[in-house]
C-alpha cells in the first residue's frame, strides 16, 4: 500500500495504536512482546515440510491467538516461500508480518517485495562464524550492517537486526555492532543465542549490559540445546528486554526453539508480566501445529501435554478432588489454557479417584463394590497394561452387575486392498437396533477400516476421534497390536479405549466403536 509515495507501514501504526492502548489500560503490568517463528525457524526442523495452504492456517491461528509479530518465511530461498510470504502478508492480519534476510541485497529486495511489515536481516557474529561460515573480519561486518539497515529504512519498512551467534561474541564488538545498528535506523535488534549455549545467570548479564547502552527494542531468541531455551528466554525479561522470539511446541532447528506456551505462561503467571496472548487458545493451536508438522508432543509437555494436568497417584487425585491448588500451580489452571483437568486410571489410583469417575457415568458403587474394583483395575495395571476409562467402567459394571446394552454393535468388517488398488474397507453394525452399513476408502486398510467406522458415527455428529495410537506389544510378523483412541463430545468430554489383537484393523474398530458406545452411554 502506498500513501503519498510511501509505504503505509503497518507495523508503526500498530505500535501507535498499542501505545494508546496500553497509555489507558491503567495496568502497572509491564507488557511483553511475541514474535512468533513457527513458520519460519519451527519449519526449519528436520523432516519438517508445510505447504502454502498449511502455513496460512497456522498463521490465521496464530493472529487469533493474539501474537505480535509472525515471521513468515525465508522469502529468497525459493519461489514458493516467497509465495508463502506473500500470502499471509495479504492476509490482512491484526499481527505484523515478518521475512527473514541475510543482509544481502536481493534477500531484502525479496522481502520489500513480498510486502511484509518487518524485514529481519541477520549476519554472522562470532569469531568461529566469521571465519568459517561468512569469511569476513569484523570492519568488514560493521560496514555490511549499516549499509543494509539503511537501505531497508530507505524503503520505509521496520527493520530487525539479528547478530547471529550472539552470545558466543567478543562483548564489545557485539555492543558496538548493536549500537551501529541502532544508528543506521534498526527499530529493534534481537540477541540470538544461536546455539543453545546460554545459562539464565549468564543470559541475564549478557542482556543486562546491552540495555544500558540502547533505547531501541530488545528481542531475544533463545535454542534449546541443553534444555534452557525457556529459562534463558525468561532470564533475558527479567533483565530488560522487550520482546521474545518462541516458536509453537518449540519445534525449530536441532533440540528446537524457546516454547511460546511456556514462555508466555511463564511471563504471566510467574513473573506477573502481561502480552496479548489469548492464552486459552493455546492448547488448540499446539494441536494444530501437531498435527500439520508430525512432530507429536511428548505426554509430559509443560502447559498442553496429555498429562500436563492429569492426575492418576492415590494421594494427588485425592487433593485435587477436595481442592485443585494442592497439586496444581494454582496460578495456572487448565482453562486458562484451554485444556481439561483429567482423572487417569491406572496402578497409582485410590477408591477418591476411581469413585469420581465413576460418578461422571452415573455409577454409584457401594464401599465394598469400590474396594474390589479398585483392586481389579490395579491387578490389571500390574500386568503392564494400560487402562482406559472403558476399562474401568467395564470392570466397574461386572462388579456391580450393570453392565449397559451397546448402542453400536459391530457384527461385520470388511476389507479390501492390494496392488494398484484403493483399500476399502465396509462395516456393518447395529445402531439402536437398525442395522447399518458403510464403506470408504482410506490410504490404507486402517485407515479405510476408520473412515467406514467414523461414517457410521454421521448418527452421532457431535463425536468426534480426537486421538489414535498403535503400539506394537509383541515382536514377529504376528505382533500383537495395542490400539487406543480417543473420542470427544461437544462439551469436551473424552473417553479413552484400548483393543488389542493380531488383526490391527479389527483392533482398530473395535476400540473405536467401545469408546464411542461408552461416550453415548455416559450421556
Amino acid at each position: 500500500m502506498k500513501f503519498r509515495g510511501h509505504r503505509l507501514n503497518k507495523s508503526r501504526c500498530k505500535t501507535w495504536v498499542s501505545v494508546f492502548y496500553n497509555e489507558n489500560k491503567n495496568t502497572d503490568k509491564r507488557k511483553i512482546k511475541v514474535f512468533d517463528t513457527t513458520l519460519r525457524d519451527g519449519e526449519q526442523t528436520p523432516g519438517i515440510s508445510l505447504t502454502v495452504d498449511q502455513k496460512i492456517k497456522i498463521a490465521e491461528q496464530l493472529d487469533e491467538l493474539g501474537v505480535n509479530y509472525i515471521e513468515a518465511g525465508f522469502p529468497s530461498s525459493s519461489e514458493a516461500e516467497k509465495s508463502a510470504v506473500e500470502k499471509i502478508a495479504k492476509l490482512d492480519l491484526d499481527a505484523s508480518v515478518c521475512g527473514l534476510a541475510r543482509t544481502k541485497k536481493n534477500d531484502i529486495d525479496a522481502c520489500i517485495d513480498s510486502n511484509v511489515d518487518l524485514i529481519h536481516t541477520f549476519i554472522s557474529t562470532s569469531d568461529i562464524q566469521l571465519k568459517h561460515t561468512i569469511k569476513k573480519d569484523k570492519e568488514e561486518v560493521k560496514e555490511i550492517v549499516s549499509e543494509k539497515i539503511e537501505y531497508i529504512k530507505e524503503h520505509d519498512v521496520s527493520c530487525l537486526f539479528s547478530a547471529m551467534d550472539a552470545t558466543r561474541t567478543e562483548k564489545s564488538f557485539l555492543k558496538n555492532l548493536f549500537s551501529l545498528a541502532e544508528e543506521a535506523g534498526a527499530d529493534i535488534i534481537n540477541i540470538p543465542d544461536t546455539v543453545g549455549v546460554m545459562t539464565p545467570e549468564r543470559m541475564k548479564k549478557l542482556v543486562s549490559d546491552i540495555r544500558k547502552d540502547l533505547d531501541i527494542t530488545i528481542d531475544v531468541h533463545c535454542h534449546n540445546d541443553f534444555g534452557l531455551a525457556v529459562a534463558n528466554t525468561i532470564s533475558a525479561i527479567e533483565a530488560g528486554a522487550d520482546q521474545v522470539q518462541v516458536t509453537i511446541n518449540g519445534i525449530g532447528e536441532r533440540a528446537g526453539n524457546a516454547c511460546l506456551q511456556e514462555t508466555v505462561m511463564s511471563l504471566e503467571s510467574l513473573l506477573n508480566l502481561e502480552t496479548n496472548i489469548k492464552t486459552e487458545k493455546l492448547y488448540e493451536i499446539s494441536k494444530l501445529v501437531e498435527r500439520l508438522t508430525g512432530i507429536k508432543l511428548l505426554p509430559n509437555s509443560p502447559i498442553v501435554g496429555e498429562n500436563a494436568f492429569s492426575h492418576e497417584s492415590g494421594i494427588h487425585a485425592h487433593g485435587v478432588i477436595s481442592n485443585s491448588e494442592t497439586f496444581e500451580p494454582g496460578i495456572m489452571t487448565p482453562e486458562m489454557v484451554g485444556h481439561k483437568r483429567r482423572l487417569v486410571a491406572g496402578k497409582h489410583m485410590g477408591k477418591h479417584s476411581v469413585k469420581e469417575m465413576l460418578k461422571d457415568s452415573g455409577l454409584d458403587p457401594s464401599e465394598e463394590e469400590l474396594k474390589e474394583i479398585t483392586k481389579r483395575i490395579k491387578e490389571l495395571a500390574n500386568k503392564g497394561k494400560k487402562i482406559t476409562e472403558v476399562d474401568l467402567y467395564t470392570i466397574a459394571e461386572v462388579v456391580m452387575g450393570s453392565a449397559k446394552e451397546k448402542t453400536i454393535d459391530l457384527k461385520e468388517l470388511a476389507v479390501m486392498t492390494g496392488n494398484n488398488m484403493i483399500p476399502t474397507a465396509s462395516v456393518r453394525a447395529n445402531i439402536k437396533g437398525k442395522e447399518k452399513k458403510a464403506s470408504e476408502t482410506g490410504v490404507g486398510p486402517v485407515d479405510a477400516a476408520i473412515n467406514a467406522t467414523q461414517s457410521l458415527m454421521n448418527n452421532f455428529p457431535n463425536i468426534s476421534l480426537t486421538s489414535f495410537r498403535i503400539e506394537a506389544i509383541t515382536g514377529g510378523s504376528d505382533a500383537i497390536a495395542e490400539i487406543t483412541v480417543e473420542v470427544q463430545d461437544e462439551q469436551g468430554k473424552a473417553i479413552k479405549a484400548r483393543s488389542e489383537s493380531e488383526d490391527i484393523v479389527e483392533a482398530s474398530v473395535k476400540a473405536l466403536i467401545s469408546a464411542i458406545n461408552r461416550l453415548i452411554q455416559d450421556k
